[in-house]
């Protein structure tokens, strides 16, 4: 089976970000040396998860103790996958809208109870923060307002083919605002910048010292090396922004119909058989 069609926008952080009692924990996970690579996560966190919505229960114990890893200036940070509460998110997610009968067949009561009470016992926490915020079969077009064109990599590498951008925190927030500001002025407040102003405020959450990372993750198997090579949706949002800025909608309705049709075919794919 392929790994799920998903991509992630991530935060590392450093330990220091943590609780006391995380810290350890997370250093006893780094010197473990049972850390997966970024290229394994996505079937690491299928196999975790596959077998207890089959049995139909949220995931429970220490197997979820993961997290990605990264270096930022040659200090560790991390990203808490938080598998069973993001499970139980999308578990609510699925029926959001359904009718009863047909939400019970999708998500058992045993599983919803489970989702209820994850959401509602994970988030209590004073200290709780979402590192990991998910996307199925296309990448949030807002996502990448936060990055440069410099910042991608493309892996073509069998077995590791990848498109990620990675920031730093800083230059993130600064991004999210400059867009948040530029969209205000000149579209006023529609459901974009709401959903723009809710990025801003989700990387505030953050430690300063942070990793910004979005990662294709599954989408790059609906994709050949062509179109990774010539994916500059970074690029084209970028081209959005300033000619809004400079007033020029024609340039700015161009480009953001170039990234908007890429993902709406890329999209497309969930409904083909």
């Amino acid at each position: 089976m392929p790994p799920p069609y998903t991509a992630q926008l991530r935060v590392y952080e450093p330990l220091a970000a943590f609780p006391p009692a995380e810290q350890r924990r997370w250093r006893g996970y780094l010197d473990s040396g049972s850390v997966p690579g970024v290229e394994e996560a996505l079937s690491v966190e299928r196999s975790l998860s596959l077998p207890s919505v089959v049995g139909l229960r949220l995931p429970t114990g220490d197997q979820l103790e993961h997290a990605f890893v990264a270096q930022l200036d040659g200090v560790p940070v991390i990203c808490p996958w938080s598998l069973r509460l993001r499970m139980a998110d999308a578990a609510i997610a699925a029926v959001d809208g359904l009718a009863p009968v047909v939400a019970e067949a999708l998500v058992p009561p045993t599983l919803m109870a489970d989702a209820r009470e994850a959401i509602e016992t994970e988030r209590a926490g004073p200290d709780h923060r979402e590192h990991v915020l998910s996307a199925t079969w296309a990448v949030p077009v807002r996502w990448f307002c936060l990055f440069t064109p410099a910042e991608r990599l493309v892996v073509l590498e069998p077995g590791k083919r990848a498109l990620r951008y990675r920031a730093d925190m800083s230059d993130a927030r600064r991004r999210g605002a400059r867009t948040l500001s530029v969209l205000r002025r000149t579209l006023g407040e529609v459901g974009v910048v709401e959903a723009v102003e809710g990025l801003a405020r989700w990387l505030e959450e953050f430690h300063p010292r942070s990793l910004v990372e979005l990662d294709y993750g599954g989408l790059v198997h609906l994709l050949d090396d062509d179109t990774l090579i010539h994916d500059f949706s970074a690029e084209d949002v970028a081209e959005v922004l300033t000619a809004l800025g400079n007033s020029d909608s024609e340039a700015a309705a161009k480009a953001y119909e170039r990234v908007s049709t890429r993902w709406r075919d890329i999209h497309l794919a969930e409904r083909a058989n």
